[in-house]
């Protein structure tokens, strides 16, 4: 069951991604926290892996610090949160390729909460692209810093490094969309 620390998370969320929207679109940002956090509880995940899914880009994106989160929503949800980052507010951010190298190479190290929570990230935002390349073309690789090349590649990365972290039904599911992507990439 869900308790008042969700409702919490929920309202914490839709607070500090208020003005955020999905990139080149005016879908509000919050329906991807919501979704990553579905995809958490209907993969068995418990409260607190919902509620880090709900604030997993907190960090990156909206000024949050895993201090201020382990205060309000406790020190598991707070790691996760931050494990799930590829960006602490503060410093100086790093360039794209140098980032999400990193990135591929912690996967290897995350928590098995942290892999959940990125595996359904991942596959929220996989689905979302393949869905806005089927409606409107190839320009939909033209929101990514990295363009149509890199977006594949990272996503082809994302799906081997999870998928050995966590064998099964999700990660084969982001599998099936990356291998879509690319399906659909080629026309």
């Amino acid at each position: 069951m869900l308790t008042e620390r969700f409702d919490a998370a929920l309202a914490y969320a839709r607070a500090a991604h208020a003005t955020q929207t999905r990139k080149a679109t005016a879908i509000p940002y919050m329906s991807h926290l919501m979704a990553v956090s579905s995809l958490v509880l209907e993969a068995g995940g418990d409260e607190e892996q919902a509620i880090a899914g709900l604030l997993h880009d907190a960090i990156e994106d909206a000024d949050a610090t895993e201090t201020g989160l382990a205060a309000q929503f406790g020190e598991r949800v707070a790691r996760i949160v931050a494990e799930c980052s590829d960006h602490h507010g503060g410093t100086e951010k790093a360039g794209w390729q140098t980032r999400k190298d990193a990135y591929l190479a912690g996967i290897a190290t995350k928590s098995p909460d942290a892999v959940l929570v990125t595996t359904c990230d991942k596959l929220h935002n996989a689905t979302a692209i393949l869905e806005d390349l089927r409606a409107i073309g190839p320009t939909v690789f033209d929101r990514f810093t990295a363009g149509r090349d890199g977006t594949l590649w990272y996503y082809d990365g994302l799906a081997q490094a999870l998928s050995a972290r966590m064998p099964g039904p999700l990660a084969g599911r982001l599998s099936r969309v990356v291998a879509e992507l690319h399906a659909e990439a080629r026309g």
